[in-house]
């Protein structure tokens, strides 16, 4: 009797990564159809202002060229994410696990991690959103070691606070992800870098 469940359970993990797929595609194709950037007012109710989350898994079809203040990332483990801050000449501000702040370029970037695709988060129309100010306080803070913890002061909060200095606590890429869009007014779609 255990061998149909387990049958059953593949058969479903198979049709739920297909409509991950599907609604993947969905939203490439409408991001297109429109003449200027979707903001959050957008949105239907219950629409979610990320409309693509980056991925190794699915295709993405969009590439985009990074520029100096991008928000970029990479996946670690298949489930988590790690970000970073564009600053031109090929690359990337980063707050490792011991805390300090350091540049480097897109390969040292993903190398530890089992991501090797960095993606930016960009508008509707494949344009980054970008802040040169953001890059310009990551740069202020290389070679900085800042009190690393893995939920409560990581990665995440570090882009945060260069972007929209102030308290609020970022623990997760999903509400950086949901900060950003807030800040910018658009909705997200983290597109390949083409780096």
């Amino acid at each position: 009797m255990p061998v149909p469940l387990l049958w059953l359970g593949a058969a479903a993990s198979v049709l739920a990564v297909k409509a991950l797929a599907d609604d993947r595609k969905i939203q490439h194709t409408k991001r297109f159809k429109r003449y200027r950037a979707q903001t959050l007012a957008d949105l239907e109710q219950y629409e979610s202002p990320i409309a693509t989350y980056p991925t190794d898994v699915f295709d993405t079809e969009q590439k985009v060229k990074p520029e100096i203040g991008a928000i970029v990332c990479c996946g670690i483990g298949g489930v988590l994410e790690h970000s970073g801050i564009w600053i031109g000449d090929n690359t990337i501000v980063e707050v490792d696990g011991n805390g300090l702040v350091k540049a480097v370029s897109p390969q040292r970037f993903t190398q530890s991690r089992s991501g090797n695709k960095i993606f930016i988060a960009c508008d509707s129309l494949g344009q980054p959103l970008v802040s040169e100010l953001a890059a310009q306080k990551a740069i202020d803070q290389l070679y900085q070691v800042i009190s690393y913890h893995l939920f409560d002061n990581n990665c995440h909060q570090f882009i945060w606070q260069c972007f929209q200095t102030n308290n609020k606590s970022i623990t997760t890429f999903k509400a950086l992800s949901l900060n950003i869009a807030q800040l910018f007014d658009r909705v997200i779609y983290w597109d390949l870098s083409d780096c």
